[in-house]
């Protein structure tokens, strides 16, 4: 999810649990919930300490207890954060951050809360990253909230947080829900997963192999309540190509001799579902290397490779291809 996301939802939850009499526990729930994100500042330490990668140690259960542990005893000593007990403190702000992990695994791309005792990931594929629904409800909930603030009377206000509150429950409710029929769907189908869009009701059916010296996928397009899918997509592709130099005769030799490059120039590409297109004009293979799951604008993250057939020759480079339509 978005920064602003986090921080509101953490606000929304937090005036939930601690009701509008206690402004500064909410303001520590919010405070929390946008915190694990500052892991983005970590990022040239992260490629030498994986653990400080983004959705890292700071998105973990050891990483949010020791922020909440520190807020806890520094809050006091920030403005407009008033001295009150510590252990609420801490638990305010323990809730704010379990939630932006929660909101984070609710999406396509996946948290560690274990570290640093396990890898092991959480990602419930509910929901895109970024989603410019959910945008557009927290920009709603952000001018309304604030508009309110001190020009409608004190209960109007709180009515409009409970009702704002609702909205985000409905919506989350949604994707879940959406999420466990997509997933049904899947199954019958033969398919062993089913990756969110934007749309609650469009899905990608996908199944994949990745082994070490070969990568295999194939998907199709669902849109739930519709009787038909889109027509299937397949490929298999050798991780490292037989013919490393020389000429590119082939789509499939362009695929296979592109594919290492591709990996190292976009690392998110690799750990996702992607897929790969060849082809050949004028002597010259264009491939696209795309991840199949959805985004806001019809187009996806991905890399563009040229190999000049003749000589095997290749220009790399980061694109956002438009995601194929079915």
């Amino acid at each position: 999810m978005d920064l602003f996301t986090h921080i509101v939802f953490s606000y929304l939850l937090s005036f939930v649990i601690w009701g509008p009499s206690r402004p500064e526990y909410i303001a520590a729930g919010a405070l929390a919930g946008g915190l694990p994100d500052a892991d983005a500042l970590l990022f040239p330490l992260a490629r030498r300490f994986p653990i400080l990668s983004h959705h890292g140690i700071t998105h973990s259960l050891l990483g949010v207890t020791i922020i909440a542990g520190a807020g806890s005893f520094l809050l006091p000593f920030l403005p407009y954060f008033p001295h009150a007990n510590p252990l609420l403190y801490f638990l305010a702000m323990e809730i704010g951050g379990l939630a932006h992990v929660f909101l984070d695994g609710f999406t396509h791309f996946a948290v560690t809360p274990l570290l640093p005792v396990s890898w092991r990931q959480l990602r419930l594929d509910a929901d895109v990253a970024i989603n410019v629904v959910m945008l557009g409800i927290t920009s709603v909930t952000l001018i309304v909230l604030a508009s309110e603030r001190g020009t409608v009377p004190f209960n109007v206000w709180i009515e409009t947080a409970w009702i704002l509150t609702a909205v985000y429950g409905a919506y989350l409710l949604l994707r879940w829900i959406a999420r466990w029929r997509a997933n049904l769907v899947a199954r019958s189908m033969g398919f062993s997963h089913a990756l969110p869009t934007t749309n609650p009701w469009r899905w990608t059916l996908a199944e994949r192999e990745d082994l070490p010296d070969r990568y295999r996928i194939r998907f199709r397009h669902l849109t739930l309540g519709r009787p038909t899918v889109s027509a299937e997509r397949s490929m298999e592709v050798a991780k490292v190509s037989p013919t490393a130099e020389g000429p590119v005769h082939t789509a499939q030799e362009a695929l296979e001799r592109s594919y290492p490059a591709a990996m190292e120039k976009n690392h998110w590409l690799a750990m996702r579902y992607h897929f790969g297109e060849a082809t050949e004009r004028n002597g010259t293979f264009d491939v696209i290397w795309f991840m199949i799951e959805g985004s806001p604008f019809g187009r996806t993250m991905g890399v563009r490779v040229l190999i000049d057939g003749s000589t095997g020759k290749m220009t790399v480079r980061s694109a956002f291809p438009r995601m194929p339509r079915g």
